[in-house]
């Protein structure tokens, strides 16, 4: 028997409502799931660790990329347990990347029914993602982005805060890949991408798969609108590797050192600016349930 549990982040949406869910758990027989609700991601891995003691075995995470980068941290002992996404937040790259529709129905149902997939994470300063990690202007974008903007405007607060931080200058420091020095100079953010799209339907990293047991990393030293205007046209027509602005690799190691104390970032979430950032791939590391042919 499997053990159901919800580990739901309050404030979000999907157009159902979490009564909405449970009525549709129960109609599929899940009567009486561990139920957790959170105010603030932040406050989601305790509820996942509590829900674990109880003997859940497949946990729906109801919220945005940043509650289930969350959840993924606190389910690096138990990688055999099953994560389902409700995609309910302001960005869902994760599910979107994996083929998990914004549908609730449909997805309560790839929890219960669908394949099980075992992917990748990234480990950035200790803390784990799932689909991108990123120090600089990214950074930058999402904590301007964060400050009440994304609440009342949804996606829309990133193109602002985006247009804002273009104005930024660079940052000078040195990044190794696998222990050797790959990097140096002046640049405006560093990406590192478990997944291909990380911008809704921008796929940064054309053939990267959260399955590959490697990293992709981009280095942008675009300064300016006219420059990050250049690059963001090579990004879109997936040809970021042509632009003079963009320098990509893949990599199991990145260790990037900074000149100056820098905001970095991982799933949406920023974190405290830090002049040294170490960021691993921890191959196979959480189990996420996706949609079979018959569901897709």
């Amino acid at each position: 028997m499997t053990t159901v549990a919800v580990i739901a982040h309050a404030k979000k949406r999907m157009g159902p409502t979490l009564p909405e869910l449970r009525k549709a758990l129960a109609a599929r027989g899940v009567t009486d799931p561990i139920w957790h609700e959170v105010p603030k991601s932040k406050k989601a891995p305790k509820r996942v660790k509590a829900a674990l003691e109880a003997g859940a075995d497949l946990i729906f995470v109801w919220g945005g990329d940043g509650t289930v980068q969350r959840c993924i941290d606190a389910l690096r002992d138990a990688p055999h347990t099953t994560l389902a996404i409700l995609p309910a937040g302001t960005a869902n790259l994760l599910a979107t990347n994996l083929g998990i529709e914004q549908d609730l129905d449909r997805a309560v149902d790839v929890g219960l029914n669908g394949d099980r997939r075992t992917i990748d994470v990234g480990e950035i300063n200790g803390e784990r993602f799932a689909v991108m990690a990123g120090c600089g202007f990214d950074a930058a974008m999402i904590r301007d982005a964060d400050r009440g903007l994304k609440d009342r405007w949804g996606r829309a607060a990133y193109v602002w805060t985006g247009a804002k931080n273009l104005k930024s200058g660079t940052v000078e420091g040195t990044i190794k890949i696998d222990g050797n020095e790959w990097f140096t100079g002046k640049f405006s953010c560093v990406l590192v991408g478990n997944v291909g799209s990380a911008f809704g339907s921008l796929d940064l990293f054309e053939d990267a798969q959260p399955d590959d047991g490697q990293l992709d990393v981009g280095v942008v030293s675009a300064e300016g609108f006219v420059d990050w205007m250049r690059a963001f046209g090579r990004i879109a027509f997936s040809h970021a590797d042509r632009s003079p602005f963009i320098q990509t690799t893949v990599a199991r190691k990145i260790d990037i050192k900074l000149d100056d104390t820098t905001p970095y970032e991982l799933d949406g979430g920023d974190r405290s600016p830090t002049k040294r950032i170490k960021v691993r791939i921890r191959p196979s590391a959480v189990t996420i349930a996706v949609p079979h042919p018959a569901q897709s």
